[in-house]
């Protein structure tokens, strides 16, 4: 994000404010393919199957006019998939439950409204709703960006009011169903998310280890972002054990299985860093750096296969740590007192001055003016505009600019393929079926590449779901949706543009001033000397991830605000400077809890 966007060595000492200047918008890193993710293939199976139950049996039963509504419900079975199997349990209903309201929604006014400008007025809100309901929440792939395509849909199918609620029905059973397939793995594998999330942190703290010891001396680019990602994965890898449950002792001891696992890798992520102090000797930088990156490797190969849980040495101040969580009732782990967490985190993260509501305001006049030019134009499905419209919003100007130059460019090739495919459809509906769950499949693969990759299969499934309601000639068909891409993209992308986030700097304060806190917090416990048990050890690993969130929260901020075209300078030198003191104290009170050194 941000190193498309980064202020020039002149700007970056101007004092917040004073410095108002427009950023270039980049190209070739919005077209370049990325690794896929490493779970891709779980959503995308997951939604096969939940959507392939009720297509064949709407076939067998004469009614694929019904299937929009089904897959409402089937399609929840792409999100949740990062989260253990207990919080799966837990979300997935929430997501069910709002694709359900979101459709009762669109089905209710396109019962009721007759005038196409006013519905498309009512999509957008509820667009921009499930935009700042995701972001807030958190939900993760797919986000906002499912949700809105059903409702968006639902609002101009013809509908009357009687139907209503068997329509609703037949979504939350296929909302049921997704659910049901969702956690079906769990049978198998029930420890495989929390594994998988582990293992990503282990490997994130070998590639930190390598980073560091293929320097030759200072601090190059690649360190600051090895040791971010590194970071970050810890943290995500501590957020999701602490919603593992424990109920029974081999419970309990597989989860303090995997903490000794992450904290081990933290382990690696404090060295590393004070390994990088400029008086730190070259041959202690490097010393074991290597082996312990192999190791680390090694263990997350373990985690991914499914074997056995490795035996980690631990030292005496992190097996107290651990001995005291052992010790605490059984459920979820606790994290830090005094965070926010559940409802109250979600109400915090979209209180008034929350840096989501201008993201919101975007996605709302945005996805307005877009079926509104849609409609100008004599387009018979504003819908896509909206929807378009909806999904090029992301964090800042530039993603957003990247994901509009990508939906643009996957929707053309996706046209073409939907033009090579007609001859397949012509087959009759299991044909139809078929490609549609081979284009859903095919989505999933591609877009953890890169969005229009994915795009270019989510067109043409697109287009089949609206073959299946209500047919239309190919070339009616093929010319709406082009044209709708394009105003959508152009008209969001100009709302974008003209509805600046000045609160993206302003997060930029307040995150600062976190960072500031929990640091505070550290340097008190590293002043009080080592910890003699086990409420000690608590309350150091308590700092320590609240440092580490922080700081990760710091670094998104700086990332987010860089990606604006058109914003006051950032205060690099403090972001710096916050930077070091914080991972400086993170790396001690990590040190802390690891000393003395851990044994292979």
């Amino acid at each position: 994000m941000g190193k498309h966007a980064k202020p020039s060595g002149k700007s970056a000492h101007h004092a917040p404010g004073s410095v108002v200047r427009a950023r270039p918008l980049p190209v070739r890193s919005a077209v370049r393919l990325r690794r896929p993710i490493d779970i891709w293939h779980k959503p995308a199976l997951s939604a096969v199957v939940a959507l392939a139950i009720p297509d064949l049996t709407l076939w067998a039963l004469g009614r694929l006019d019904l299937i929009l509504y089904t897959s409402a419900g089937a399609m929840c079975a792409l999100y949740a998939h990062g989260l253990p199997y207990a919080a799966r349990a837990r979300t997935l209903p929430w997501v069910v439950l709002g694709m359900v309201a979101s459709l009762g929604i669109a089905l209710t006014a396109a019962s009721l409204i007759t005038s196409t400008a006013l519905l498309v007025v009512c999509a957008s809100l509820v667009a921009a709703v499930h935009k700042v309901v995701c972001e807030a929440t958190r939900i993760g792939p797919p986000g906002n960006i499912i949700l809105t395509f059903i409702a968006a849909s639902a609002f101009f199918v013809p509908q009357h009011a009687g139907q209503v609620p068997l329509h609703l029905a037949l979504a939350l059973g296929a909302g049921v169903l997704a659910w049901l397939v969702c956690m079906a793995p769990a049978l198998i594998r029930p420890q495989g998310p929390e594994r998988i999330v582990v293992a990503r942190a282990l490997e994130a703290a070998a590639g930190l280890l390598r980073t560091e010891a293929g320097t030759g001396g200072g601090e190059p680019a690649g360190v600051p972002h090895a040791r971010h990602a590194t970071a970050a994965a810890v943290n995500a890898a501590w957020h999701t054990l602490f919603l593992v449950p424990v109920h029974t002792a081999a419970k309990a001891a597989a989860r303090v299985g995997l903490e000794r696992l992450l904290v081990r890798a933290e382990s690696a992520l404090g060295d590393a860093i004070e390994a990088s102090a400029e008086d730190a000797p070259r041959d202690a930088r490097f010393a074991g750096a290597g082996a312990e990156a192999d190791r680390l490797g090694g263990w997350a190969r373990e985690l991914r296969s499914g074997r056995p849980l490795p035996e980690v040495a631990l030292s005496a101040s992190q097996a107290e740590e651990l001995a005291g969580v052992a010790a605490e009732e059984p459920g979820p782990r606790r994290p830090a007192p005094g965070q926010p967490r559940g409802v109250r985190a979600v109400l915090t993260r979209l209180a008034p001055g929350s840096p989501l509501l201008p993201i919101g305001a975007r996605v709302a006049a945005g996805c307005a003016l877009a079926g509104w030019a849609s409609m100008a134009v004599g387009v018979g499905h504003p819908y896509w505009a909206v929807v378009t419209a909806a999904s090029i919003y992301q964090a800042n100007t530039t993603l957003s600019w990247q994901r509009a130059l990508q939906r643009t460019l996957g929707n053309l090739l996706g046209l073409l393929l939907y033009t090579a495919l007609l001859p397949l459809m012509h087959l009759g509906p299991p044909a139809m079926i078929a490609l549609a769950l081979a284009c859903q499949l095919g989505a999933e693969a591609g877009i953890t590449r890169n969005y229009w990759l994915g795009s270019v299969c989510v067109t043409p499934m697109a287009l089949l779901l609206t073959e299946f309601g209500s047919p239309v000639p190919a070339t009616t068909l093929i010319a709406d949706r082009w044209i709708d891409t394009v105003v959508g993209a152009a008209v969001g992308l100009a709302c974008c543009v003209l509805v600046t986030n000045r609160r993206a700097a302003d997060r930029i304060e307040v995150a600062l001033g976190r960072v500031a806190a929990a640091e505070a917090v550290a340097c008190r416990l590293l002043a009080a000397g080592p910890a003699t048990g086990a409420d000690e050890a608590r309350d150091i690993g308590w700092a320590r991830e609240r440092l580490t969130g922080c700081l990760v929260e710091l670094r998104e901020a700086v990332e987010v605000a860089a990606g604006e075209w058109w914003q006051r300078a950032l205060p690099e030198e403090r972001i710096a400077h916050a930077e070091q003191r914080g991972h400086r104290a993170l790396a001690g009170l990590v040190r802390r809890l690891s000393a003395p050194a851990l044994a292979a």
